[in-house]
Order: structure tokens, then sequence, then C-alpha cells
């Protein structure tokens, strides 16, 4: 295992710390665009609340299902795994984990409308049945589930936020971690996988100090034979980035 060096007393990048920490505590709402107001209605759009209204929710109607996502959206005993993915993107990986773990369930959150579409439809396709999606800001997760209803948790590739005062919207941080925390099963992980290792470096100081345990991390997923890198599944970009030498950070949390 790779360790990244962390100097809390250094800081990662220069921005205002005590700004962000009262951010982290007081951590206000966003507020997105609702989807029925829309002066032009796109395709996707008009997708999420027609074509796949049954296992895709706008913002208006994804947090009814907090708590309810097994037994109202899925239709199946409390007992099933259900992960979470935050970010789907385009639904590479959202299709993929889906579609090899049939006995588990999925739900995804993504803002914008066509990836949002484009990864439902993957996941679909073939028949799947085990996979919904939210169009929902992760800084809201706690209106969409509840205490103990996720089990796995995917992170790859989130926005870096990386221009000064921004880090308060990157998503790996303490605040969200303690959230998802509470919201997973025991025994169950949480994968962050980024190819900023800016982010990355000042994601661990956050993870630091959360209740999570650290079961694996690495500042190059491909620079070693591990089981993270052979069950890695790698998406075009992915595969983009690794050809042009930027190394991939990774690290897999535990919920004992």
């Amino acid at each position: 295992m790779e360790n990244a060096p962390v100097n809390a007393n250094s800081p990662i990048e220069k921005f205002d710390k005590v700004d962000y920490f009262k951010h982290v505590k007081t951590l206000k709402r966003p507020i997105i665009n609702l989807t029925r107001t829309l002066p032009k209605p796109t395709e996707y759009s008009l997708a999420l609340d027609n074509e796949y209204k049954d296992f895709a929710f706008n913002e208006e109607r994804s947090p009814e299902n907090k708590g309810l996502w097994r037994s109202q959206v899925f239709k199946t005993v409390d007992s099933h795994p259900m992960d979470v993915e935050i970010g789907t993107g385009a639904g590479h990986h959202f299709a993929h984990w889906s579609t090899r773990y049939p006995e588990r369930l999925l739900v995804g959150l993504e803002l914008k409308y066509k990836p949002l579409i484009q990864s439902i439809r993957r996941a679909r396709m073939g028949g799947n049945k085990n996979a919904a999606i939210c169009r929902y800001h992760a800084f809201n997760l706690d209106l969409l589930f509840s205490a103990g209803e996720v089990n796995n948790v995917f992170i790859h590739f989130p926005d870096p936020w990386t221009s000064p005062h921004k880090p308060k919207n990157r998503v790996v941080n303490r605040l969200i971690l303690d959230l998802l925390f509470d919201m997973q099963r025991p025994g169950s992980f949480l994968d962050f996988k980024t190819d900023s290792r800016e982010y990355f470096l000042w994601a661990l100081e956050e993870i630091a100090a959360s209740k999570y345990r650290v079961e694996f991390q690495t500042l190059n997923l491909y620079s070693e034979n591990n089981k993270y890198k052979d069950e890695n599944f790698a998406t075009g970009f992915e595969k983009i980035f690794t050809k042009q030498g930027i190394e991939i950070n990774f690290i897999r949390l535990i919920k004992d």
C-alpha cells in the first residue's frame, strides 16, 4: 500500500480554512432548478418524467423515496443489498456494476439530464431491473436516504474544484463522509477515485477526521498488482488518463 503523506499544518492549497470549516458545520442546502419549470425542456428532461419515470426520479420526487427505496422502488425485502453511486456521469460504471451484480440494487445520483438518462438507459439495457437514478445534489444526501439504508458507495472522478475558495464544493468532505457513514450498513465500503492529486491529498485530511477505517489507499492504482487494481472497472476517460500518464488516486474506506 502506498501511503500519501499528509501534513495537517501545511495547507494543500491556498484558501481560507476558517471559512471552509464554517461552511462544513453549517453546509447550506444547494438549490437546483426544477425540471417542471424548465423553459425549454429537452428530450432528456422529458424522458426523466415520462419514459423512465418509474426508476428515474426528478429533484422533487426523489426525496419521497427516503427509507422506501427497497420496498417501494425495487419492491424487495429490507435485507437486499443496495449500493449508491454519487455522480454517475455517462453511466459506464453504473451500468457495469448493475449488470455484474444483478443480486444487488443500485441507486445513482446525477444532476445533468443527458448523462442521467444515459446512465439509467445503459443500466436497464438487456432487462436489468436492479438500478434506479435520481436528479439530486450530493450535499442533500440526508434527504434521500435514511440511517442504515445504504450498503456500498462509489465516488468516482468528482469535480476536483481546484480554483481558489472552491474546496467547500468538494463532495468528499468530512460532513458528507459523516452523513454517508450513518447511512451505510456495517461492513460496507466507500470507494473514492480521482485523477486529481491535489483533491486526493486534501481529501485524506477529511477522511482522517471521519469515522471510517482505511482498508487501502494508493497514489497510483495501476503501479502495483493488487485486488483493487484487478477489480477496477476503467471507464473510457480513465483509460485516456492512464494512457497520458496521469496517475489514478484511489482509497477504500470501511464502515466497521
